[in-house]
């Protein structure tokens, strides 16, 4: 089931640190952009999933999940409800944890699948919005 209660969607959030972000700009205007450097600042271990750039951020980016050498625990997914389910079939590979579909992408099918495979899955949901409004502290 997607997960949609606040205590699941913070210990998410509390639990993983690294994050493949799938569909990332390497332009500053995109929110892909805006939300990849504030989970990057937030303390997360970003790592940019983006075929036509060689790096965004400082950060060598990769094709796809599998080709990243490291264990992913979060493929969040900036692309069009119709390109999910082959990232999904990637993060299952790649051994991910959690497959996090932003704000406006909502695929069923590529949900039941990942949940099939024994994936938590967060969908139509900003990551950086929700770190902000469930883990974010006001410092004054």
């Amino acid at each position: 089931m997607t997960i949609e209660d606040d205590n699941q969607l913070r210990n998410v959030l509390k639990s993983v640190h690294t994050v493949a972000c799938v569909g990332v700009s390497s332009n500053p205007d995109k929110d892909s952009y805006g939300i990849f450097q504030y989970l990057l600042e937030a303390g997360y271990n970003m790592i940019p999933v983006n075929p036509t750039a060689h790096e965004i951020m400082g950060r060598r980016t990769y094709p796809d999940v599998v080709s990243i050498p490291e264990k992913v625990d979060v493929v969040q997914i900036f692309r069009k409800p119709e390109d999910v389910p082959p990232v999904v079939e990637q993060a299952i590979q790649a051994g991910a944890r959690v497959v996090w579909m932003q704000e406006g992408i909502v695929n069923q099918q590529a949900a039941e699948r990942a949940e099939q495979a024994g994936l938590q899955v967060v969908m139509n949901r900003c990551m950086m919005k929700t770190h902000m409004r469930l883990l974010a502290t006001l410092s004054l």
